[in-house]
């Protein structure tokens, strides 16, 4: 049976075919006799209860420079949809949340990939938290002194944005370092939101794992290791991807997170860990796919459709 599909995502003349999950997942859905059609979240709209989208049919081909064929710009009613995939970008900010409300409306009807109110109520680094015992000691706050006290405490730290993404706005701060006050003021210009700092983990040097989770379940792995110099494993910033495989401990986090995830209807979740902590539970719009496949030749977009279809079909 033949899927309407819905991909909500950033440009696509600008994603990277050799990289992207989204392009995976879409490169998938037509292989399996599915049809897509692409907005962006800027042309989500809403009246009357009616979620509607301006967009256009795509169609995807591995072929650099001619990625995607695009059809004649057009209106469409996503609740005629069976799928709607969520797949931009974070930051997690009001305009991401104003769009899971708005798709609120349609799913389960349409199913949402991941389910709206769920990306909604878990943001990367705070739904995280949750589990007791898998992160590093980690401190989410505005307040200077605290923050300071942390550092103190534990003297090497990390302090990123809450809400940022892809390695953006990670800073190391060893103890002595004089830029701490002036990092907390710059953060503090830039939004109203608390920070996250968490102890500085030795085990980065060594990778950082991303995990992909389809309803649950571990599929597959990957293994970022950073640059020379560089405190962030992200590969758009010079990470280095080496072929993994799960430890006992990695199992673990997986087995005791796992669960909630499938209650929550997380499809697709891509988690992060370094050593032996989890630091991260991506759910807006992880990747790793294409990378993963590329070292053990799994087909990790298959699995995520197989779930989806399993809901749809």
């Amino acid at each position: 049976m033949s899927l309407k599909v819905a991909i909500q995502m950033d440009p696509v003349e600008t994603i990277n075919i050799h990289g992207d999950s989204t392009f995976a997942l879409g490169l998938e859905a037509q292989r399996r006799g599915h049809t897509l059609f692409y907005y962006q979240p800027k042309n989500l709209s809403m009246r009357d209860g009616r979620v509607y989208a301006r967009g256009q049919a795509l169609t995807f081909r591995r072929e650099a420079g001619n990625h995607a064929t695009l059809s004649e710009m057009e209106v469409v009613n996503l609740g005629e949809f069976d799928v709607v995939l969520l797949r931009q970008d974070p930051p997690f900010d009001m305009s991401y949340i104003t769009t899971t409300h708005m798709l609120d409306v349609i799913h389960p009807r349409t199913l949402v990939v991941n389910d709206p109110a769920e990306v909604r109520n878990a943001p990367e680094k705070l739904f995280a938290t949750r589990f007791e015992g898998l992160l590093p000691p980690t401190l989410i706050s505005r307040d200077v002194e605290e923050i300071k006290a942390f550092r103190e405490e534990f003297r090497d730290i990390i302090v990123k944005p809450l809400f940022g993404n892809g390695g953006m706005g990670v800073f190391r701060l060893r103890e002595g370092d004089e830029n701490l006050a002036s990092l907390l003021e710059m953060f503090g210009q830039m939004n109203r939101e608390p920070v996250i700092a968490q102890k500085y983990l030795a085990d980065v040097r060594k990778g950082d794992k991303r995990i992909i989770l389809v309803d649950g379940e571990p599929v597959g792995a990957i293994n970022r290791v950073p640059a020379e110099g560089e405190a962030r494993s992200n590969m758009h910033v010079g990470g280095r991807a080496e072929k993994s495989l799960l430890t006992k401990r990695e199992q673990e986090i997986c087995e005791i997170i796992g669960p909630e995830l499938k209650k929550r209807g997380l499809i697709f979740v891509g988690i992060d860990v370094i050593g032996d902590y989890l630091t991260e539970i991506n759910v807006t719009s992880p990747t790793g796919i294409q990378e993963i496949d590329r070292f053990d030749g799994s087909n990790l977009a298959a699995l995520v459709w197989e779930a989806i279809e399993a809901r749809r079909i």
